[in-house]
């Protein structure tokens, strides 16, 4: 169930001593990003202020999520589970979630677990970050946006040809192909794939 500030004493907060474990997923890539704890008054200050609020065990009062770096949590989203007793929190991270400096608290170092395009965006930004000369995204990025783009415009192509006429194998490739061709001009121009995934999102609704 939704959770908004006109239902949220739906919520079993006296079952677990005033707290109920909140799990915070990136709104858009479905990424784990970190579990703390809520009790009525942080929910209440997450909805009014949709930045993601937990309380504290060690410091003993609200702590919201980059108070201190920055790196921030903006709400997009409230859920509660059938017993009530724990939370969902769909968010947009302001940077890297763990103080590690990684997105997730729950992230192995290759990311490994992350959705495929989540994951493959990562990769490009990485390939630019590491400068290999022997990457073919390294040196299609040194090439600038407008290579990147007739890229997608090839691919884009090749794709519709395929579909033409029937080649379902080549259209699942150079499906591939047109994907990672477009992650890497979105990269190119500064832009994220959950950029696209948000209009997408303001669309439908």
């Amino acid at each position: 169930m939704k959770i908004t500030q006109a239902n949220l004493q739906s919520i079993d907060f006296a079952k677990q001593q005033d707290l109920v474990p909140a799990i915070v997923q990136h709104a858009f890539s479905g990424t784990v990003l970190m579990q703390g704890y809520m009790n009525q008054a942080a929910l209440e200050q997450t909805l009014a202020s949709e930045q993601v609020t937990f309380f504290s065990r060690s410091k003993q009062r609200l702590w919201t999520k980059g108070e201190s770096s920055g790196h921030t949590l903006q709400l997009v989203s409230v859920h509660t589970d059938c017993d009530q007793d724990s939370i969902l929190v769909l968010a947009l991270p302001q940077g890297p979630t763990c103080h590690l400096g990684t997105e997730s608290c729950f992230s192995s170092a290759d990311h490994s677990e992350q959705p495929m395009l989540a994951q493959l965006m990562r990769v490009v930004q990485q390939r630019q970050a590491n400068a290999d000369s022997k990457s073919y995204t390294e040196r299609l990025l040194a090439q600038g946006s407008k290579r990147a783009a007739q890229k997608v415009g090839e691919e884009g192509v090749e794709v519709a040809l395929a579909a033409a006429v029937g080649d379902r194998e080549e259209l699942l490739n150079e499906s591939a192909d047109l994907l990672y061709h477009l992650l890497v001009v979105l990269h190119s121009e500064g832009l994220e794939l959950n950029q696209v995934l948000q209009v997408l999102q303001q669309r439908r609704a």
